[in-house]
């Protein structure tokens, strides 16, 4: 295991003429197959000394080629480098006085960080899609930008999801335990059978980017019928033969049930003994979007009494999931620990794509890929509040929703 330290690059660039010199050029991006700038010094600055230099602090270990990035434009960069995941006080003392974050879901960016960071701070790159993490007013309140890397990971995830959705439905780590502890006998015509996709009902919940991808990649099973809720019915979704419909349409119709919606505090525990109830008794329910939208306990009631047939998780609440989880005692749920999108190259491109986004941060750039950090706190602000007043209500109906008919539709597809 790779000791517990701080690696820290340091590089002969002047900070003052660290951007004076920089250039734009068009860089293909691997897995976005969009164009994005990527940011070079000049020489000259090269061979300025003097003045401090950007400095950058990675929380953790990511692909090299966001940092050699980094450093190539003349960053100081300092890295968590560990299996083990930063402690919250090796996070605060390693945060003082830097001027941009690279950091991942995993660590919590509140008040207290930013305030140990110091006002000097300007850009956070998060290696996600997700920004649950990030505590967006007090982010808005000290004007910093913020970076994530949509798009790159929608293949990943997909793939995933529909890996997943086979591997539970067809029982492939029943049969794998079986075959390694010696339970594989003669043939019998009903021993380790699962169930098909040929002539199914696939319903999914949330149909952003990586829902519209996961329908893609089911249409050569010859699915018989595609259903999509959202909030708003979508022609590049119809387009792919899915019908607009009501959650609970789809849940009563579906054979398969996949969850790729964004986490809000809408969708908070949407998923639970209701919902459960209103699906089929053989449905097979998949959720790779994020944990805390399904209530684990009412999960697991609905598998093991046979409310629901099975399920695949790859995401949870909270993650890791503890090894004593009564869902890990059953042989009808697959839980993966968060690999959606775990591709050698879909993570190199997000590596990267943070590391533009922090480079671009400094240079007073526009960000190749921004989070509007104004709009979602003001957004996650009145869903919490109306939530409190209100109560949850499901996507599609309600007050709740008046937010997100307003959003720009790049923006609703978040996910």
């Amino acid at each position: 295991m790779r000791g517990m330290h701080l690696l820290s690059a340091r590089c002969s660039i002047s900070n003052n003429q660290l951007f004076r010199g920089i250039h734009l050029s068009l860089y293909a991006h691997t897995a976005a197959a969009t164009c994005c700038r990527v940011l070079t010094v000049d020489s000259r600055d090269q061979n300025m000394a003097g003045t401090r230099r950007k400095k950058v602090f990675v929380t953790g270990i990511v692909p090299s080629v966001g940092t050699n990035l980094l450093k190539a434009n003349g960053c100081e960069v300092d890295q968590w480098e560990s299996d083990i995941l930063i402690s919250r006080q090796q996070l605060l003392q390693n945060v003082k006085g830097i001027d941009a974050l690279f950091c991942k879901l995993t660590e919590r960016i509140d008040k207290e960080l930013l305030d140990m960071a110091g006002p000097q701070l300007r850009i956070i790159g998060t290696m996600s899609v997700g920004f649950e993490h990030l505590d967006l007013k007090e982010i808005k309140k000290r004007n910093i930008q913020v970076g994530y890397t949509p798009d790159v990971l929608t293949d990943a995830t997909a793939e995933l999801t529909v890996a997943l959705l086979l591997a539970t439905s067809r029982r492939l780590f029943e049969a794998v335990h079986e075959v390694k502890s010696g339970g594989w006998g003669s043939w019998q015509p009903l021993w380790m059978c699962g169930k098909g996709l040929k002539g199914t009902v696939v319903g999914v919940v949330g149909a952003g980017r990586i829902g519209q991808e996961v329908i893609k990649r089911l249409i050569p099973f010859k699915v018989a019928k595609f259903l999509y809720c959202d909030r708003n019915r979508k022609k590049e979704v119809d387009a792919l033969g899915a019908e607009h419909t009501t959650r609970d349409s789809l849940l009563a119709e579906s054979d398969f049930v996949v969850v790729t919606c964004a986490s809000t505090p809408e969708t908070q525990k949407m998923f639970n003994s209701v919902l459960f109830s209103k699906m089929k008794s053989d449905a097979v329910f998949v959720n790779t979007s994020r944990g805390n939208i399904v209530d684990q306990e009412a999960l697991y009631d609905a598998l093991q009494s046979g409310k629901i047939g099975a399920a695949g998780i790859d995401v949870a609440d909270p993650e890791p999931l503890p090894t004593d989880s009564p869902l890990l005692t059953l042989k009808n749920c697959v839980v993966l620990p968060h690999i959606g999108s775990a591709v050698l190259v879909t993570r190199a491109a997000m590596s990267e794509l943070t590391a533009l986004n922090i480079l671009a941060g400094l240079a007073g750039e526009v960000l190749p890929s921004a989070l509007n950090v104004s709009f979602f706190a003001a957004l996650m602000v009145f869903l919490s509040t109306i939530a409190i007043v209100i109560g949850p209500t499901p996507p599609g109906t309600g007050v709740i929703n008046l937010a997100f008919l307003c959003t720009p539709a790049k923006l609703r597809s978040h996910y």
